[in-house]
């Protein structure tokens, strides 16, 4: 009906994306930016603050199906071998699953968005190439630390010893 196939993105189907678009509608114009987007379907942090000091960032509560239908989404990607099941593992280990679903959720709606106003189709990476840049990212994290202790770090991988 939007000339946008949107069962590509991990965790969508059929009904999930008719509740989607009933809920928003044809027309993304009526969101100006893809955080105006999420932050309607109450997927963003609330930064709640008084005389500079942050008091909550804690979601909003709101009763939008859009937003339940993103959450059913993005719990769904639990055990996908899809680069955003990595992202829910990986937040899920470090944050809890409560997080972990509203997190994803958020990323889900903004791919949603862009896919909308933009037109063009979704392409996953794989769990693989997100779980070698998060890899890349700790060791280059590690060799920074080093460095900034005065000491030089030399990366190599453990010589894997064979079982006689």
């Amino acid at each position: 009906m939007s000339g946008i196939d949107f069962t590509q993105i991990p965790g969508f189907d059929a009904l999930t994306v008719q509740k989607i678009v009933s809920e928003v509608g044809l027309d993304p114009a009526k969101f100006p930016t893809e955080k105006h987007f999420v932050s309607w379907l109450g997927l963003c942090p609330n930064n709640r603050s008084t005389g500079g000091k942050v008091i909550s960032t804690k979601t909003r509560k709101t009763n939008n199906r859009a937003a339940a239908a993103f959450r059913m989404a993005a719990q769904s990607l639990a055990n996908s071998g899809s680069g955003l099941g990595g992202f829910y593992r990986r937040i899920r280990a470090r944050l809890g699953a409560p997080k972990a679903v509203t997190a994803t959720a958020h990323k889900l709606a903004r791919i949603f968005y862009r896919m909308w106003t933009t037109g063009q189709s979704y392409k996953d990476l794989g769990a693989d190439y997100y779980e070698n840049r998060y890899k890349e990212r700790v060791l280059r994290n590690i060799t920074k630390r080093a460095r900034d202790l005065g000491y030089e770090a030399i990366l190599q991988p453990l010589q894997q010893q064979g079982v006689a």
